[in-house]
């Protein structure tokens, strides 16, 4: 059950205008695949059989997700995100549809990928209610919101109940990667995970984490950030 009294988010529900046929598959195709209210994260929320179950949390445009999900069809994602246009996004990727002429009252995913996706709409912290302990074996924080004023500092997400929550969801040895590209966000989460005793940095050398891990997938949002001369970081963490 979610909360009676939800707590305050800060951020963008919605963009620019959603074309046509995104909004139609906003409407028709994403309630298939929508996290209901009465649902608990488990495997059987997946119409295929699952090996393990990984959380995506604020999936942007989706490209992450989509190309995760599409190279392994064995594991159920779960994607949390509250922004419509990103949410459109990524129906438009597992679908292939583009235009409105395309879509019908059946609308299924392309030929090369498996039902192993679902989304929850709505502010992350509103899920956690609904994840068992002990059942997710990778968790993705990937290019989060930095909010960088310090008056700010307190919605970041990575903070010391947020943490617990992950651990909490996160199986023994179960991964939390976050990447970032800023300055600010770095240090805060650096700062945050190393007083956290929940987590230990798997990191050895520089390599490990200020190179792109071997199954990464570019984002738009990291390609633009390329360009502009910010590199990332990428930080995985592991469940102690």
């Amino acid at each position: 059950m979610l909360p009676t009294n939800p707590p305050k988010f800060f951020g963008r529900r919605k963009g620019r205008v959603i074309r046509c046929a995104k909004s139609a598959l906003l409407e028709k195709f994403l309630p298939q695949i929508r996290i209901n209210k009465q649902q608990i994260i488990t495997p059987s929320i997946f119409s295929i059989p699952v090996s393990k179950i990984y959380l995506e949390i604020g999936f942007g445009n989706g490209e992450h997700l989509a190309e995760q999900a599409r190279r392994h069809p064995d594991i159920g994602f779960i994607g949390a995100e509250v922004f419509q246009n990103g949410i459109a996004n990524l129906l438009t990727l597992i679908t292939g549809i583009k235009i409105k002429d395309d879509l019908t009252d059946n609308i299924e995913l392309t030929t090369d990928r498996v039902d192993n996706i679902r989304i929850f709409d709505d502010d992350m912290r509103l899920l956690f209610s609904k994840i068992p302990d002990n059942s997710l074996d990778k968790i993705f924080l990937l290019f989060p919101d930095p909010w960088p004023k310090k008056r700010h500092e307190n919605r970041r997400f990575v903070n010391p109940e947020n943490l617990k929550e992950l651990a909490r969801c996160l199986k023994s040895g179960g991964i939390l990667r976050i990447a970032t590209d800023h300055k600010i966000y770095k240090h805060w989460t650096l700062r945050q995970l190393h007083d956290c005793p929940y987590f230990r940095w798997t990191a050895t050398c520089g390599n490990d984490w200020k190179h792109e891990p071997t199954d990464w997938v570019q984002t738009k949002y990291q390609r633009k950030a390329l360009r502009e001369g910010r590199r990332a970081v990428f930080l995985d963490y592991q469940k102690i």
